[in-house]
């Protein structure tokens, strides 16, 4: 099938009535292939409504297609190829919280991993640190000094402001800055980039995540944060992280809360990512982490209190905890060492 017979059959295909039946990424195995049939693309979306829905994913140039993947004809197996864009969400085990602001200063976890022995020498600044998550609250007194604009991938006209609170309690660990009456953070000077990929349930396609690690690539990101995970395997993220890496952005990944050894979640078991596990109070490897050789490095996870909505703090429990600490301290270094690659920052 032809570049254009492919547009065509997709244009009868999303003019159906819509399903919940799942979701398509496909790629062109010919680079010809995939130039055609963009510029095709371009050239029909804007009158055709049900083309619009065709997402572009620039960074692995393949595309996001709302239709089952049984669905596709058998004439795209050698010209195409295509993979279900599952859904991946957020790691986080909420604790019991007293709901708002408490102890001022320094959290446990931040002061565990040394940060405030570093801030003579690095605070982060300078740094950009994308968080690929929920969002943040834009309105929250610890974070409004640490935060630039970033994107909303779910509605482009809107900030990326939280409407879960997962990405909000990532962002006080990384970037905090509010130490006399609120707290502070591992990197309290570095520039947070909230990417808001996941919805209010904290659930988004691989594709949408895709498209925050475009945007990251794009927008020069030093470091990316990603708390979240899938138990299955995705060629076309695994493609995405590859190219941010090879770009010079380091991702780091949060290694999954299933208490499972000898295994991972993915996309912190792909090589050119940094695994985090998760450890409590007394420096132990926490029940609740996933751990395997695949994991990288450890830093607390357990009943981490941080930001949440409302000017709120709340206490949680994760890997998706452990691994902004690992962030933080990421940015601490690159603001010490700018010359530093995501290969040599692996070495460090």
């Amino acid at each position: 099938m032809e570049t254009s017979g492919l547009l065509k059959w997709l244009k009868g295909s999303l003019s159906a009535p819509e399903t919940d039946a799942g979701r398509t990424i496909l790629r062109f195995v010919r680079p010809g292939d995939d130039r055609r049939f963009f510029q095709a693309l371009q050239s029909q979306r804007k009158n055709c409504k049900a083309l619009q829905s065709v997402r572009r994913l620039g960074i692995i140039r393949a595309y996001a297609c709302p239709i089952p993947v049984d669905q596709l004809p058998q004439a795209l197996t050698k010209s195409v190829i295509w993979e279900p864009d599952a859904v991946v969400r957020v790691d986080g085990l909420p604790q019991a919280s007293p709901g708002s602001r408490t102890a001022k200063g320094v959290p446990w976890g931040v002061r565990k991993i040394g940060a405030p022995d570093a801030w003579g020498r690095a605070t982060g600044y300078r740094v950009k640190v994308g968080i690929i998550d929920t969002g943040v609250d834009f309105q929250h007194p610890d974070l409004r000094h640490s935060l630039e604009r970033g994107i909303n991938l779910l509605q482009r006209t809107q900030l990326p402001q939280d409407d879960n609170g997962h990405g909000t309690h990532i962002a006080g660990t990384i970037a905090a800055a509010n130490q006399l009456q609120g707290m502070i953070g591992v990197a309290p000077r570095a520039s947070l980039y909230p990417i808001k990929a996941f919805d209010h349930n904290g659930t988004a396609y691989v594709s949408d995540i895709i498209l925050g690690i475009d945007w990251c690539v794009r927008n020069r990101m030093n470091v990316v944060n990603m708390s979240f995970g899938m138990h299955g395997r995705s060629r076309s993220l695994l493609h995405a992280v590859g190219n941010a890496y090879r770009s010079g952005v380091l991702i780091v990944a949060s290694s999954g809360n299933d208490g499972k050894r000898g295994t991972i979640d993915y996309p912190a078991r792909y090589s050119q990512t940094v695994a985090v596990g998760a450890t409590n109070r007394q420096g132990r490897v926490a029940a609740f982490t996933n751990r395997s050789s695949y994991i990288d490095i450890y830093a607390p996870g357990e009943k981490i209190e941080s930001c949440w909505l409302q000017g709120k703090r709340k206490i949680m429990s994760g890997t998706s905890m452990a691994t902004s600490h690992v962030t933080g301290a990421v940015a601490l270094l690159l603001s010490y060492r700018r010359d530093l690659t995501p290969s040599r920052s692996n070495k460090f």
